[in-house]
């Protein structure tokens, strides 16, 4: 298959954290002419580069529906990347859909959360709608449901080291997080893939740890001691925000330990590694590399 005839591929958020990954590995499967960057703006430096490597670049903000119609235009399979807009979420999600189906796009797909049919917070809520417009949109789609990033704990470790705890509300829930970039892979190898309409992925990390495990790793790579506190809910929230995160994340990694605790972070199917062709990073190399680099 030429060039010419390579399905259109387009990625929204790709300025984020995640999209740039899976720019980057759309660009090993893919010539650079059949790939789509989506921004809110241009002259964003992370624009200018996918422009300097052959990557057209379009406008396509979540929340002006007036650039997303235009950003589909001629455009065969679309990845939507949740958006981080908090309460817009929804709507904004209902934008892309709407726009992309008046664009005839061929595939949908989008980044869900893992379980979300089963997820009892408030982000699964937002996952659980987005699903059913999808569903009632009529276009083909394809499920990304992702699991917790390994990153999202690397927050915990400079507070740990100080402190000499870590502290969260997951009890002994357990999560079977991968690397932001394990997830990038998968979306990119299912992007790029045939035959992916009306499938549903359940992507989570090879293996599982309790945040008493997370204390012990971060303990064993500094070589001092670090506990795990478990507290309520409101508590970890109060402390977070005290620690000087905005209410709105803490309120996420606070709801999120909750999940975690009624076990919706965990899964063992590996279906992300059964994608991406490898076994998912070790969580305790990337803890150790973060400790190695502090």
């Amino acid at each position: 298959m030429t060039s010419e005839n390579l399905p259109r591929l387009f990625v929204t958020g790709a300025s984020g954290q995640l999209g740039c990954l899976v720019i980057r590995e759309l660009l090993k499967r893919v010539p650079a002419s059949s790939v789509v960057a989506g921004v809110r703006s241009p002259d964003h430096d992370v624009a200018r580069q996918f422009s300097e490597q052959g990557i057209e670049i379009r406008v396509a903000d979540y929340s002006r529906p007036d650039t997303l119609s235009a950003a589909f235009d001629g455009v065969d399979r679309l990845l939507l990347i949740s958006s981080t807009a908090g309460n817009d979420r929804i709507a904004q999600h209902q934008n892309v859909i709407n726009a992309a189906k008046a664009a005839n796009v061929g595939l949908l797909a989008y980044t869900s959360l893992l379980h979300a049919d089963t997820s009892t917070s408030g982000l699964g809520e937002d996952h659980k709608s987005t699903e059913a417009a999808l569903r009632a949109s009529g276009l083909p789609f394809v499920l990304l449901r992702h699991g917790w990033y390994t990153e999202n704990h690397l927050a915990s470790v400079q507070p740990a080291l100080q402190y000499g705890a870590v502290i969260g509300s997951a009890g002994k829930g357990r999560f079977s997080s991968a690397t932001r970039a394990d997830y990038a892979e998968a979306d990119a190898v299912v992007l790029t893939a045939n035959g992916q309409a009306g499938r549903i992925y359940e992507l989570a990390g090879d293996e599982s740890y309790d945040l008493t495990e997370l204390a012990d790793t971060i303990a064993t790579a500094a070589n001092k001691p670090i506990t795990y506190q478990d507290m309520p809910k409101a508590k970890f929230k109060q402390t977070l925000i005290g620690m000087g995160l905005p209410d709105g994340l803490a309120e996420l990694i606070s709801e999120s330990d909750i999940g975690a605790s009624k076990g919706e972070l965990e899964d063992n199917g590996r279906q992300l590694s059964a994608l991406i062709g490898r076994r998912t990073k070790p969580y305790r190399q990337v803890i150790e590399a973060e400790i190695s680099a502090a």
